[in-house]
């Protein structure tokens, strides 16, 4: 490994310090919801980042790593102590195309970010020939234009979680969404928490949504989120090009 991952080097400290500081904005957004803390999984976003940062992570405790390119997360995930690799879950949570899902599959234990039936059916073959079961969220667009992020139209959402459902190595957990720029994030994951209700309606075991970041998951949580995903915040802003 390139860099030192011991838990006592000034990267280890500056995380430490950082991922307090996001624990302590959860729990605030918790007590104001009348919400208990246990209700959220912190996704902590790594992308950009190296495989050091995640070793130094998992040295605090962080159990749930997002990543959102796959040769990135692929070779990061091979970089890893096989301890560490094995105490992780790894959630991807970038756009995927359907000729790389088979590929994500070999590593990923969850793909947040399925918007279509195609990517969905290759998900499931790649999960299928690893002899894997994968966890799986629908992503929303709440945008209705937002096409550069993905995710498919909340009228779409019950008839992919129906093929997801149809898939042997997919487990379909819930949802996923991003908040529109420049929107209320508010008002947005409103119109997400409504979309999951008639989710679960349907899939009463599809508990997870999946929204929130850096910058609005305050929002998220007030909104009903189980899960997080929280990357500049903790790991600081994207490291240098090099």
């Amino acid at each position: 490994m390139p860099d030192s991952a011991g838990p006592s080097d000034s990267r280890a400290q500056q995380l430490r310090d950082s991922l307090d500081a996001v624990e302590q904005r959860v729990a605030s957004a918790c007590d104001a919801a009348g919400r208990h803390r246990s209700e959220l999984t912190l996704v902590v976003v790594t992308k950009y980042f190296p495989a050091g940062d995640i070793e130094r992570l998992a040295t605090l405790g962080v159990r749930d790593i997002g990543e959102n390119r796959h040769q990135e997360a692929s070779d990061k995930i091979a970089e890893l102590a096989p301890a560490t690799r094995q105490d992780l879950r790894t959630h991807f949570i970038g756009q995927l195309q359907s000729n790389k899902a088979g590929a994500v599959a070999a590593y990923a234990d969850v793909v947040q970010s399925v918007d279509r039936a195609k990517v969905a059916r290759a998900l499931d073959r790649g999960a299928e020939r690893e002899g894997r079961l994968v966890d799986v969220t629908v992503q929303v667009d709440l945008a209705g234009d937002d096409a550069g992020r993905g995710g498919a139209a909340p009228a779409d959402v019950l008839a992919l979680a129906a093929t997801i459902e149809g898939c042997a190595s997919l487990r379909l957990r819930g949802l996923m969404a991003v908040a529109p720029l420049g929107a209320d994030p508010a008002e947005a994951f409103e119109r997400l928490h409504r979309t999951h209700e008639d989710l679960i309606a349907d899939h009463p075991g599809a508990t997870w949504i999946s929204a929130g970041m850096s910058g609005d998951l305050e929002q998220a949580v007030a909104a009903g989120a189980t899960h997080l995903r929280v990357g500049s915040a903790i790991l600081g802003s994207r490291p240098a090009l090099r």
